[in-house]
């Protein structure tokens, strides 16, 4: 009996939990809607399409940047690691996208993938901005100013919820910092 109650106890949280993610994520939808904020949310999910993990390190190199090993060796560790992680919980979890769990909802773009939580996205960004900060702790704000924004873009553009993204970025961060944290990092 004290298992049913602990059962019932987690799915009442857990569907508590869900109502809340789909408000805040129409609030924030919704609020995306003004004129400027769509395009700039499109333009800032695509800075985060993967292409910047491989040429950032390489732009630092040619211009003479300290720690550019360790960064190269800190982020493809903690990619691989956040990479398998992600699919794993992608496609354990199965959490359908808003499209997908919203009748008459349409996204502003097609998701590359078929499941939403975690946010990808959000977690490789917020991988890349714990990287920089831990090699050169400078970048700090702007990165993940940046990071940040990544995460409303998914959830503007109608892919994600807010829950993913936030575990998106708790993930990424923390993998970052666990591989740092290695022997010889």
């Amino acid at each position: 009996m004290p298992l049913r109650r602990f059962t019932l106890a987690a799915m009442s949280i857990l569907y508590a939990l869900q109502r809340l993610d789909v408000r805040l994520f129409l609030a924030l939808f919704h609020g995306g809607e003004r004129r400027l904020i769509r395009p700039l949310a499109r333009a800032l999910s695509r800075s985060a399409d993967g292409y910047l993990y491989f040429f950032l390190p390489l732009l630092l190199w040619a211009t003479g940047a300290d720690h550019v090993p360790e960064l190269i060796i800190l982020l493809c560790c903690s990619l691989l690691l956040e990479r398998g992680t992600y699919w794993l919980l992608k496609n354990s979890l199965k959490r359908r996208r808003p499209q997908e769990a919203m009748p008459d909802f349409r996204s502003i773009i097609v998701a590359a993938d078929r499941f939403s939580f975690p946010s990808g996205h959000t977690s490789a960004a917020f991988l890349l901005a714990t990287s920089l900060t831990l090699v050169y702790q400078e970048p700090a704000m702007a990165m993940y100013a940046w990071a940040t924004a990544i995460a409303f873009s998914r959830v503007i553009l109608g892919v994600h919820y807010p829950g993913d993204t936030l575990a998106g970025a708790i993930m990424g961060s923390t993998i970052a910092i666990f591989i740092a944290g290695g022997p010889g990092l």
